[in-house]
């Protein structure tokens, strides 16, 4: 079986489950570090796996398609012998990143054109072309090609999107169905829900896609602007609608009171660049607040980054030093907080699903969010 369940909150809909791939089992609730091109910035594969522990990174097809290109990965054995990687990797399609290039792309139905962000040069991912693409990339879950849509965005626009996304989704499917995996180990299809911040259209799209029997499902199209109650609330009704036994996916988000808040709406996995974009500007995520250590404040504050902190990075520097690192743009500066901010961010699910098994993760969320919710300045 793909994903079990193991244990459910009393008071919420969280629960705890482990999800087996051929790269090994991924416990859930889950965070996934964005490891954009093969590189989750700023850290080595060695200090994910010894110092941050994750049990599983992100690659997205867009960026490795370009570059390195296929033909070096397939040659290479695929993602995880390129990268010397021997845990899970889960792909995005590429849909987000051709959305983001609004000037230079055009949606049909035959795919998504667009230009690369390199050289200009044009390509099309059709939703038989972005599984081949996972096929060579060799990741263990694959995402159906979709339309990220914007906010705003009119209900007429989001009803077009979702409905090509279908369409699109049915051919994915298809194409997943009649191809083989590349590399000798098993590889996972998520269809994914879309349908704006209409609550009409997601449990249309969420009934969709729950007919496939695929071995899990994302909700997309979230953490693009809309106000985090439409957010939350959109969440909580599409995971009322997709299957119990199967992992959801909640993807692009988001900061830690968002995976908190929804842990308990029934979402199992999560990936976002927050940590470690944020890290590499200086704003750290700790068990007391958020801290900007690039303010003049903590220039002579000695005391460690976060004394609790699950990497020891946190408790051997100081903000003072680390606060000169990052003003310095010392490349040290990047190193030590993204490994901070990652190894909080893993933290805080391992925990949520120790509470979860205790039936304790309700009380618990409460006090965490109004810790770790809150901005820091020295005392």
């Amino acid at each position: 079986m793909f994903f079990s369940l193991t244990d459910k909150d009393k008071d919420t809909k969280a629960r705890a489950g482990v999800i087996v791939t051929g790269h090994g089992e991924i416990p859930t609730p889950v965070f996934m570090p964005v490891g954009t091109a093969g590189s989750v910035k700023a850290v080595s594969q060695q200090q994910l796996k010894e110092e941050i522990k994750a049990s599983v990174i992100l690659g997205n097809s867009y960026h490795l398609y370009l570059r390195p290109g296929l033909d070096v990965l397939q040659k290479s054995g695929g993602l995880h012998r390129f990268m010397n990687w021997d845990r899970p990797v889960l792909t995005d399609s590429g849909g987000y990143q051709v959305f983001s290039l609004a000037d230079t792309r055009s949606l049909t139905e035959e795919g998504a054109w667009f230009r690369s962000h390199i050289d200009g040069s044009k390509h099309l991912f059709s939703p038989e072309k972005v599984v081949d693409i996972q096929r060579v990339i060799g990741s263990d879950i694959m995402m159906a090609l979709d339309e990220c849509t914007p906010y705003p965005c009119t209900y007429e626009y989001a009803l077009e999107s979702m409905e090509l996304t279908h369409r699109w989704l049915e051919r994915g499917w298809q194409h997943y169905l009649e191809t083989k995996p590349l590399y000798g180990h098993k590889q996972m299809f998520f269809p994914i829900v879309q349908g704006s911040v209409y609550p009409d259209l997601r449990v249309r799209s969420a009934q969709t896609i729950s007919s496939y029997d695929a071995a899990g499902y994302a909700i997309g199209g979230l953490s693009v602007g809309e106000p985090v109650e439409d957010m939350y609330r959109i969440t909580e009704k599409v995971c009322d609608i997709l299957p119990e036994t199967k992992p959801r996916y909640l993807m692009g988000v988001g900061t830690p009171v968002n995976i908190l808040e929804s842990i308990a709406l029934g979402v199992d996995m999560f990936d976002c660049v927050m940590p470690t974009r944020n890290a590499r500007n200086g704003m750290l995520f700790t068990h007391d607040g958020i801290i900007n250590i690039k303010n003049l404040q903590w220039k002579e504050d000695f005391s460690p980054i976060d004394p609790q902190g699950a990497s020891q990075y946190s408790k051997i520097y100081s903000k003072a030093y680390l606060r000169h690192l990052i003003i310095s743009k010392e490349i040290l500066g990047a190193q030590i907080a993204t490994i901070h901010n990652l190894s909080f961010y893993i933290w805080l699910v391992n925990t949520a699903r120790e509470k979860i098994r205790k039936g304790v993760f309700g009380s618990w969320k409460t006090e965490m969010i109004k810790k770790i919710g809150k901005r820091l300045s020295p005392a």
